[in-house]
């Protein structure tokens, strides 16, 4: 079975470890057997990738590699298992800015790795397969696009009080989102596309996933580069969508306020309008939304379950019941 999964973040990630669980993929895979038939491929956000300090930062590809590469922080669900941070702190003391961003000297390396090969011409996507050479993470890990698609956000500056843009990375990290928000913009969409890997992948799939990540800035941002929500909606798979909010809030992150940003109420029901039905113009075919939780949306179907992602066992009982609910059969 060939399946494919739009991720963003922490959750996404942890979310194809339940894949992986379910498949007997990855770390996941028995000991000394030869390779099953199942592909996962990850589409993931590029959204949050910046420059930093001279060097690409992707957090999400990383999150994706460093996690299904069993190399991730397990307390942060992001950057390096016993991370050290000496470049940042003579950073800071040198008095270079930005002086909020974490970079990890572990976390340094893949940076490094991936701003010299881009500078050598190689495009995002084959540079993240270059890296994952190095984790073997156990899926293909795809980049929405090779061309630039940064997610930006229009403020009041508090010192000021004027309009203006800055990256989601201020955003998020520096301000962590408690700054008056007006709208999100994903630079350089119009002029990017989705790769022919990542088309392919949702062509062929047998089942697209959309994780429970963030539904503005990481899945919201995967549907902004042109092709792939155009693709979504003339796949011959079904699309299962995963609900991020669970009892009016999400789990982690600052999902409600984005959602807020863009007048979309914090409920599984409204998110899953927010996505659509197929039948109608948007992207979904089934919609899970957690136990205790209601939506109603016309032309999709609804199932409640638990959604909480406590460890790889519980994601996959998550990802087996989509499988039921969509007639696909791992």
């Amino acid at each position: 079975m060939k399946v494919t999964v739009l991720v963003g973040g922490v959750g996404g990630a942890r979310f194809l470890l339940g894949v992986q669980q379910l498949l007997g993929l990855g770390q996941f895979a028995p000991a000394h057997t030869p390779v099953g038939d199942h592909e996962l491929t990850a589409i993931v956000n590029i959204g949050d990738d910046a420059w930093m300090h001279g060097v690409r930062v992707c957090p999400d590809l990383d999150t994706c590699m460093y996690t299904l590469g069993g190399g991730v922080d397990p307390e942060r669900g992001w950057g390096h298992r016993d991370e050290t941070w000496h470049a940042k702190e003579e950073l800071v003391r040198y008095g270079v800015q930005p002086d909020w961003f974490q970079l990890g000297d572990k976390d340094l390396a893949t940076h490094l790795v991936r701003s010299q090969m881009l500078r050598a011409g190689y495009p995002l996507s084959q540079v993240t397969a270059a890296l994952c050479d190095r984790w073997k993470p156990g899926a293909r890990l795809l980049p929405a696009s090779d061309d630039r698609c940064e997610t930006h956000v229009v403020i009041t500056d508090p010192v000021d009080d004027s309009q203006r843009a800055i990256h989601f990375q201020e955003w998020w990290v520096r301000h962590r989102a408690q700054v008056p928000t007006h709208s999100f913009a994903f630079i350089g969409a119009e002029n990017a596309t989705a790769t022919a890997e990542v088309e392919q992948a949702i062509s062929d799939a047998d089942i697209i996933l959309l994780a429970p990540s963030n539904p503005v800035v990481s899945i919201g941002a995967i549907l902004a580069v042109p092709g792939i929500r155009a693709g979504l909606r003339s796949a011959k798979a079904p699309v299962v969508g995963y609900s991020p909010i669970i009892g009016g809030k999400p789990l982690r992150g600052m999902a409600d306020a984005c959602l807020r940003v863009i007048g979309v109420d914090s409920t599984a029901e409204a998110v899953g309008r927010h996505y659509g039905a197929r039948t109608g113009t948007g992207i979904l075919d089934c919609w899970l939304i957690h136990e205790g939780d209601h939506a109603e949306i016309d032309g999709v179907a609804v199932c409640s379950i638990p959604l909480v992602m406590t460890d790889p066992e519980a994601t996959a009982a998550m990802v087996s019941a989509g499988l039921d609910l969509a007639g696909v059969a791992a």
